[in-house]
């Protein structure tokens, strides 16, 4: 039998930020949360992924973070030259942090009331469930952090070259957004995994479908760009970690991945030759295996 697949749902945190969710298999199963990264709804966690997951014993929780897809947007404007100057080390102002995002991820656990679960992000979201795991980590049972970075600025570092398409204008309508959404996964995907123009277009139509803030992921990228360096924190973690990194990212250097299981006690490295910034379906089966012994290592340790 299928795994049980919930409705999306709206969970409204005291903050006044609402987060749209969706849930795959039984409540009864280890609660897995998914994070994802910069302007990614939560269907870039890939249907058949969290699946595989719930079949694996895990009570999936996919969510769209604060300014992507369906959940709340933030009014807050932030110009481009703002951006460029972040990126650059300037110093600029945020309209919300890192820790930020991580309490809008205990705020939906304190809705779905879990007083823990295991915890996997994807880029911007690998940050998320650092912070989570630093500031809370009786909250969180294991941590697996794909294709992100420890916030120090020489490592983990993102190809200057892709800074011009990841802020231009990609104009308005369905199909700008997919001919501009084409262009960024050609320059960061996985060339060892190389996508369809179909399956591109397929994927970018069902995030326009959800909805698409370009002013939302200028706000996300700022939150990354103004990031603490959470190493030292790091080594103070004591919970079963697993570091997922492709040796091919332009997006966030294999340094960055490096550096984060250097910086956590204990924590697994798994390098994979051909992965670049996404996660292609032909390694789904590998992240499931290495997302569970993370998980068993918790049942073990706790």
């Amino acid at each position: 039998m299928p795994p049980r697949v919930s409705d999306e749902l709206l969970a409204p945190l005291p903050s006044g930020i609402e987060l749209c969710y969706q849930t795959f298999g039984d409540p009864s199963g280890r609660p897995l949360l998914l994070v994802m990264g910069l302007g990614g709804p939560m269907n870039w966690w890939d249907s058949d992924l969290c699946r595989m997951l719930a079949e694996a014993g895990f009570y999936v929780i996919r969510y769209d973070n604060r300014d992507t897809g369906r959940s709340s947007r933030i009014g807050v404007r932030v110009k481009r030259s703002t951006i460029v100057r972040a990126f650059t080390g300037g110093r600029v102002r945020a309209p919300y942090s890192i820790p930020d995002l991580a309490d809008d991820a205990f705020g939906l656990l304190d809705h779905l009331g879990l007083e823990a679960a295991h915890v996997v992000g994807v880029s911007m979201g690998g940050m998320i469930a650092q912070t989570m795991a630093i500031t809370q980590q009786r909250r969180v049972l294991s941590l697996t952090s794909i294709m992100s970075t420890t916030g120090k600025r020489s490592v983990g570092w993102q190809h200057p070259s892709l800074l011009p398409t990841l802020i231009g204008s990609r104009g308005p309508g369905l199909e700008n957004y997919v001919r501009s959404s084409r262009r960024v996964w050609r320059l960061i995907g996985s060339p060892g995994y190389p996508q369809s123009d179909a399956e591109l277009r397929a994927k970018a139509e069902e995030t326009f479908a959800r909805g698409v803030s370009a002013s939302g992921v200028m706000r996300q990228m700022l939150a990354v760009l103004t990031q603490p360096n959470r190493s030292l924190r790091l080594r103070a973690l004591r919970v079963p970690t697993l570091v997922i990194h492709g040796l091919d990212d332009k997006m966030v250097h294999v340094s960055g991945g490096r550096a984060t299981a250097a910086a956590i006690p204990g924590a697994e490295l798994l390098l994979i030759p051909g992965m670049g910034h996404d996660m292609p379906p032909a390694l789904f089966e590998s992240y499931v295996q290495a997302i569970s012994r993370t998980a068993d290592r918790a049942r073990v340790t706790r």
